[in-house]
């Protein structure tokens, strides 16, 4: 069995890179990719390559194209609307949930995050976006639902290319105090305030993304 557990290994070492470099926006939306140049940055041969974007082609963060290899998937205004339909009511349910089941190690890890959130560098805009997705992961983390914790592991890619696609999602004045009020609700165990906390979020990045998507679409 040996024989083939590193084989394995590599095809998910390789597809979890590239899907990393996708959600941290070193691969950005529009961008195409090359089994070629990928083979050489990475050192492997091109069936694990290949594999790997098939792989993230079935997840929806690349699109194929006829006669033209793979690219980074741009999300459209209406899909981008779709999904802050869906994150708006994610997120609130897990921002409640998160207030009634986080443990003191939960605590912890959400104060974590958003520290390293509002210690990142305001021009970073990839780190920012890291860690701002970090944090919300945090979030769904404590709520210790395993359902959730799927969707919103789909949901998450989506957001990621939406937010690289646009840059706009940081840039808001008001990030951080949504941010603070979203934490001490869940803190407090305000399962209520914690939920309209995390929807009213959503709610204003979303209009901030769709202003966007609207004056920039393809």
């Amino acid at each position: 069995m040996a024989l083939f557990e590193r084989p394995t290994l590599v095809r998910d070492e390789v597809y979890e890179h590239l899907r990393r470099a996708v959600l941290d926006g070193e691969l950005v939306p529009g961008e195409r990719l090359g089994e070629a140049e990928l083979c050489e940055r990475l050192g492997v041969s091109r069936t694990p390559i290949r594999e790997a974007l098939m792989r993230l082609t079935q997840d929806g963060l690349l699109v194929a194209e006829a006669n033209k290899g793979v690219r980074v998937r741009r999300v459209s205004a209406a899909e981008a609307q779709g999904a802050y339909v869906v994150r708006e009511e994610l997120d609130g349910l897990g921002a409640a949930l998160a207030a009634t089941a986080h443990t003191p190690a939960d605590a912890e890890a959400l104060r974590g995050a958003l520290a390293a959130l509002e210690a990142a560098t305001p021009g970073d805009y990839r780190e920012q976006t890291r860690l701002d997705l970090a944090f919300h992961r945090a979030i769904t983390q404590a709520s210790h639902n395993a359902a959730l914790a799927d969707l919103a592991r789909d949901l998450e890619q989506r957001v990621a290319l939406i937010k690289h696609q646009t840059r706009t999602y940081n840039a808001h004045p008001g990030t951080g105090a949504q941010h603070a009020a979203l934490l001490d609700a869940i803190l407090a165990r305000d399962a209520l305030s914690a939920r309209e906390a995390a929807r009213a979020h959503v709610r204003t990045f979303a209009a901030l993304v769709l202003r966007d998507l609207g004056e920039h679409h393809d």
